[in-house]
């Protein structure tokens, strides 16, 4: 009687033992799409897929446009183009029918406003100012608030420009 020696199994080809050892570590080919490997995670953790479960609440669209206006970064310069729009409410009817706001940049809010009198006016009002727009509009960014008064007409340049101070008791 010949004994048989038990039979060693075939060596696998190399790229069967690639592909078998790209399965085990990455997963199931046929999941490719994020549902589907959602739904088998789900299915790993043994969680119950029931309609009205948590986290399967729809969301109203106000939290949806927020999730995704802070997602993409858009917060602040929503909330500078929200804060130009509202200057009336924000500095009152009568102080935004002398002032406009012109553009923020690097965080200051530049005003320019209609006479030297009504940019002195809203200078000491700068505090006011400052605390209403950093309770409405957080995102904004907001550090200061600059007041420019109208711009003289400047005899500084030209070709008959003469040295010296210019006219003085004719503006002001």
């Amino acid at each position: 009687m010949t004994t048989r020696e038990p039979e060693q199994p075939e060596p696998l080809a190399e790229h069967v033992a690639v592909y078998l050892r790209f399965r085990r570590v990455f997963g199931e080919g046929g999941l490719r799409t994020g549902d589907a490997r959602k739904r088998a995670e789900k299915k790993k953790r043994g969680g119950p897929s029931v309609p009205f479960g948590l986290g399967r609440d729809p969301h109203g669209i106000d939290d949806v446009l927020e999730g995704l206006t802070s997602k993409l970064g858009w917060n602040s310069p929503l909330a500078q183009a929200d804060l130009l729009a509202s200057w009336p409410e924000l500095a009152g009817a009568e102080t935004a029918e002398h002032s406009a706001p012109v553009g923020i940049e690097d965080g200051v809010l530049t005003v320019r406003c209609d006479s030297t009198a009504w940019a002195t006016q809203l200078r000491l009002m700068r505090g006011t100012i400052t605390t209403e727009i950093a309770l409405r509009y957080p995102h904004a960014g907001i550090q200061s608030v600059r007041f420019e008064g109208p711009n003289a007409p400047s005899w500084k340049r030209g070709p008959r420009a003469i040295p010296g101070r210019g006219p003085r008791d004719t503006y002001g």
